[in-house]
C-alpha cells in the first residue's frame, strides 16, 4: 500500500510574506496581506521579539530592491520572463507589468497551496490575472533535466530574470555550484540573476545567535555549520557572469529613507546582488 503523505506547511513559510505585509509603504507589497492567519501573526510577534524586530523592515527592503530592480529591467525592455527559485509566498508577478511571464518554483507542498490559494483569490478578483506558471520540484530527487525542459518550453528564447531569495542560506556550497550552473544553462547572453546572501561575519553577529536559538526552539535542532555564509568572491568570481550591483540593509535603507532603530549586530544583515549574463 502507498504510503499517504500528510504534509503540513510550517507557519516559517508565511515568514516573508507576513513580514512584508507590516509596512506595504516600504515594501511596496499590497497583496502580501491576504497570507496572514491568526497562527503567523503569533509566529511573527515570537519571532520580532526574540530574533530582531528590525526583521520586519529588512524583508520589506529586499522585496521592495527586487521590485523596483526587475521594473527597471521591464522598462529597458531586458527581460520578458521571471524565474522565481524557492518563490514560496512571494507576490512579485501581481506587482508587475501584466505582459511579464513567472515561472515559480518551489516543493511540491508549497507549490500546490499557493498555486490554490492564488486561483481562488483571481476567481473573487482579489488577484489580478497574470501569466503564471508552477513547478513543483522535488530538490532531493535527480530533477535537472525535467525542470529544465519544463522552463525551456514556458520560457522559450525570451530574455529573462533569475531570482533566488531565501534559499542559499539552507544549501551547502557544492548544491550552490551546481545550482549556478543550471542557472547557466537556463539563461543566454545579457540574462540576469538576482541573489541573497548572508556573509560570514553574520554568523559572529547576535542576531545570528538570537536566530539559531530560536530555530532551535521553534522548528529543529541545527548548528551554525548547517547555515551557509558568501563572501562578495564568490559572486565576482562567477565565470559567465558579472555582478553590476550590491546593496545590503543599510544602504538600501539610505536609498529608501528607512530609519535603522537596532545596533548592526542587532541586526540580520541580507546582501543583495544582481549579476548578468557575459555575452
Amino acid at each position: 500500500m502507498e504510503r499517504e503523505k500528510n504534509i503540513e506547511i510550517h507557519d516559517t513559510a508565511f515568514l516573508t510574506s507576513t513580514l512584508r505585509s507590516l509596512n506595504e509603504d516600504l515594501s511596496h507589497d499590497s497583496f502580501a496581506k491576504l497570507w496572514r492567519n491568526s497562527k503567523s501573526d503569533i509566529w511573527i510577534k515570537k519571532y520580532l521579539e526574540q530574533v530582531s524586530s528590525e526583521e520586519t523592515n529588512t524583508h520589506c527592503l529586499r522585496n521592495r530592491y527586487f521590485l523596483d530592480t526587475i521594473k527597471n529591467l521591464v522598462e529597458e525592455n531586458d527581460i520578458e520572463v521571471v524565474i522565481n527559485f524557492g518563490c514560496g509566498f512571494s507576490m512579485y508577478p501581481f506587482l508587475l507589468d501584466e505582459r511579464l511571464i513567472h515561472i515559480e518554483i518551489d516543493k511540491p507542498e508549497i507549490i500546490d497551496y499557493k498555486k490554490s490559494k492564488i486561483e481562488n483569490w483571481q476567481k473573487t478578483n482579489a488577484l489580478p490575472k497574470r501569466n503564471l506558471h508552477f513547478i513543483a520540484v522535488d530538490f532531493s530527487e535527480d530533477y535537472e533535466q525535467a525542470l529544465l525542459s519544463q522552463i525551456s518550453s514556458i520560457k522559450e528564447n525570451k530574455p529573462c530574470f533569475i531570482l533566488i531569495e531565501g534559499v542559499l542560506f539552507f544549501l551547502d556550497r557544492k548544491e550552490t555550484d551546481h545550482l549556478f550552473n543550471f542557472f547557466n544553462a537556463i539563461q543566454n547572453p545579457g540574462d540576469f540573476i538576482g541573489s541573497v546572501s548572508f556573509q560570514d561575519t553574520f554568523k559572529d553577529s547576535v542576531a545570528f545567535k538570537k536566530l539559531l536559538n530560536f530555530l532551535n526552539q521553534m522548528v529543529s535542532k541545527t548548528k551554525a555549520s548547517d547555515y551557509q555564509t558568501i563572501e562578495d568572491d564568490y559572486y565576482r568570481s562567477q565565470p559567465v557572469y558579472h555582478l553590476i550591483d550590491h546593496q545590503d540593509y543599510f544602504s538600501l535603507s539610505k536609498t529608501y529613507g528607512n530609519v535603522i532603530c537596532l545596533e548592526k549586530e542587532e541586526i540580520l544583515n541580507e546582501n543583495f546582488y544582481l549579476l548578468k549574463k557575459l555575452s
